[in-house]
């Protein structure tokens, strides 16, 4: 099964007929467990049911035709329909209701806004900006994301009424009605959540939440689940979703969901990243994130353009895809072919379907989104990015979900920021038998009489030049014998900034009237760059820029330095 190389999705070049048979399977297992959970996103999307299941159409197969990863999914994610929601609330226009017309065309609009914003970052090769959100931060917004999500469906499993306000006054809503129970719509969701689990830990492979929602529908309109207060998500319009620019809206109108498609940008190109990485090496392949970046723009512009929301890379559902085999978006693409069978010909079959069973889908996923394990992990670990997940999952289920992806990036940015300010400083004994020795730097610490070797290992930059300076000053007026000679080891200094060259100005200076010299041993070709610009390496004595440390202690022993580079 071969096709011209230019006409083959990248994901698919190199198919092997022998894949066909585990990519069948894969994509209708997939599909058994994706229309459930898209269905189930409306909810926090406060969306149309339909829409869930536009939103593993079209878009997952534009990812498929234009992405570079072979298993990625791509669909309707709790995370992005959560910053969706909460973004659209935050926005406060004018008459906008949750589910209606308009709310459901700007809900297009922010997916196009976000496609737009995709292919900037894949233009201007931006793809790095996923990685501002760490690993432990990851863990923390998406845990607080769980703890939302699964909140979220409680009023619906109840039967009771949901409430309005922060997350506290949320909760206690549904806590306050607790004697209002709507016992039959409880038992359904509550049979939900029992039978998606039993298959989980009894008969993992058979995907529990198609069980439950197929056999519990069949219930629900055997015995007309309405007649006893149960609700049920009513008719369904099914057939090809609607094909065009959202209805209602105009561009006039992306001032007031930009910041919404942004915090959703950034999660897209984090968790789609991490996720597409996770898998390619797996299978010993290289993710091309740029490539997928190219993939996640069309799949968001043609959820925008056919009636739904933004749609995202899903962890479990290319988890679910891995594990049943899945070579290659093949699978992906069976998943296309069914949506489309049952949005032509079955959706009616899902009117009596209760909303308590999709609140019972939904509320298992948010559950697994809690990653309690990762969090107790990391606070093993790395105690200090503990405490910055624990700050952004807070942030997200009590503040709101778009302020937590700016916790997270914020966060993120002050770690890097405050790991490099805090850089670790050495003075270097000089080289014994078994090399150099590396102490933290201490006021009296000399690497020799009269010589101190200072190793300082991060880039030097407007938030921690100062400090830097200092340091130096520090060991010099301290040293047990007056200093004759700096040698700076720059091996690990990549680059200097403009505030901490004037920074370094005044070191030169404090160094020139302590008559010390200051020498460079092994500079990056960029930091030498940077001295020149600041009009500090003509500064530097002649000949005391080495390329290694040896020469550069010898030069101090003999005092015969030769200009080295």
């Amino acid at each position: 099964m071969t096709f011209p190389k230019i006409l083959t999705p990248v994901s698919l070049r190199g198919y092997r007929r022998a894949w066909l048979g585990r990519d069948l399977i894969a994509g209708v297992t997939l599909t058994a467990v994706a229309i459930p959970e898209v269905m189930g996103y409306t909810s926090i999307s406060q969306t149309p049911i339909v829409t869930g299941l536009y939103t593993i159409l079209l878009p997952l197969l534009a990812f498929a035709l234009f992405g570079a990863s072979k298993l990625l999914v791509v669909g309707g994610d709790s995370a992005t329909a959560a910053i969706l929601a909460g973004g659209l609330i935050a926005a406060g226009i004018p008459g906008l209701t949750p589910g209606s017309p308009k709310w459901v065309a700007l809900c297009g609009l922010t997916a196009l806004v976000c496609g737009l914003l995709l292919i900037v970052a894949r233009i201007a090769r931006l793809g790095f900006i996923g990685d501002f959100l760490s690993a432990s931060v990851l863990i923390g917004f998406l845990t607080g994301v769980g703890i939302q999500v699964a909140t979220g469906q409680i009023p619906d499993i109840l039967g009771v009424p949901k409430g309005s306000g922060n997350w506290f006054q949320q909760q206690w809503a549904w806590i306050s009605s607790l004697g209002d129970i709507s016992w039959p719509t409880f038992a359904y969701g509550a049979i939900t959540v029992a039978v998606i689990y039993a298959f989980k830990f009894m008969l993992p492979k058979v995907p529990g939440a198609i069980i439950a929602v197929i056999g519990l529908l069949i219930v629900a309109t055997a015995t007309n689940a309405p007649s006893y207060g149960v609700k049920v998500v009513g008719a369904i319009q099914g057939g090809f979703p609607p094909i065009g620019f959202p209805a209602g809206v105009s561009w006039t109108d992306v001032p007031a969901v930009i910041s919404t498609a942004f915090a959703c940008f950034v999660i897209i190109i984090s968790q789609s990243a991490a996720t597409s990485r996770s898998f390619a090496m797996k299978h010993g392949d290289r993710a091309d994130v740029n490539r997928d970046i190219v993939g996640l723009a069309a799949a968001n512009l043609a959820a925008g353009l056919s009636g739904t929301f933004v749609v995202n890379g899903s962890p479990t559902k290319t988890q679910i895809l891995d594990g049943q085999k899945g070579r290659t978006q093949v699978a992906n693409l069976v998943v296309v072919a069914l949506t489309l069978v049952v949005l032509l010909f079955f959706a009616g079959l899902l009117t009596d379907l209760p909303k308590a069973v999709l609140g019972g889908v939904v509320f298992v996923i948010g559950v697994e989104l809690i990653d309690i394990k990762g969090l107790v992990r990391v606070s093993r670990q790395r105690r200090r990015e503990f405490w910055i997940a624990l700050i952004t999952a807070l942030t997200v289920f009590i503040v709101g979900v778009g302020a937590g992806v700016i916790a997270a990036v914020v966060l993120s940015l002050i770690d890097v920021i405050e790991r490099q300010y805090k850089a670790r400083e050495f003075v270097l004994g000089v080289r014994g038998p078994d090399g150099y020795t590396y102490d933290s730097a201490a006021d009296g610490s000399q690497s020799e009489p009269g010589l101190i070797v200072f190793r300082y290992d991060a880039e030097l930059f407007y938030a921690n030049a100062s400090r830097f300076v200092d340091e130096v000053q520090e060991l010099v007026d301290t040293a047990a014998e007056p200093v004759e000679w700096v040698i700076l080891d720059a091996a690990g200094i990549s680059d200097i900034d403009y505030s901490a060259g004037q920074d370094l100005v005044g070191l030169f200076d404090y160094l020139s009237k302590k008559q010390v010299t200051l020498v460079l041993a092994r500079p990056d070709a960029a930091v030498l760059q940077a001295l020149t610009a600041y009009g500090l390496r003509e500064r530097l004595p002649y000949g005391t820029v080495f390329n290694d440390l040896d020469t550069a202690v010898h030069a101090y022993r003999t005092r015969d330095a030769a200009p080295n580079v």
